[in-house]
C-alpha cells in the first residue's frame, strides 16, 4: 500500500509559479511584526514563498505580491534584506 509521497507546492508571490517547497525561500512575519527568511521552513509565523532568484523578488516587489499576502505594507528595509540575502543564496 505505500504509494508515492505526495510533494507539498507554493506558488511564488513573484512570477506566481507553482513550485515544489523545498526549491522555494520562506519569507515570514512573526509575532513580533518582525519579517524574516525561513530557510528550514518551519518557524513560527505567517509564510509567504518566492523563488530563490532576484527577478522573483523585483516581480514581487512590483506586483505587491508580498504585501498582499501579508496583508499591510512592507518597510523599503526588508526588501533590501530580502535581496542581500538573494545574493548569498545565488553565490553559493
Amino acid at each position: 500500500m505505500g504509494g508515492s509521497k505526495k510533494v507539498p507546492m507554493r506558488k511564488c508571490v513573484g512570477c506566481q509559479e507553482m513550485k515544489s517547497k523545498k526549491e522555494m525561500i520562506r519569507v515570514i512575519r512573526n509575532a513580533e511584526n518582525e519579517f524574516l527568511l525561513d530557510a528550514t521552513g518551519k518557524k513560527n509565523g505567517r509564510g509567504a514563498y518566492l523563488c530563490p532568484d532576484r527577478e522573483c523578488l523585483a516581480k514581487a516587489v512590483k506586483n505587491r505580491g508580498l504585501e498582499r499576502s501579508f496583508k499591510q505594507a512592507i518597510p523599503d528595509e526588508v526588501y533590501g534584506f530580502l535581496e542581500k540575502e538573494m545574493v548569498k543564496i545565488e553565490e553559493r
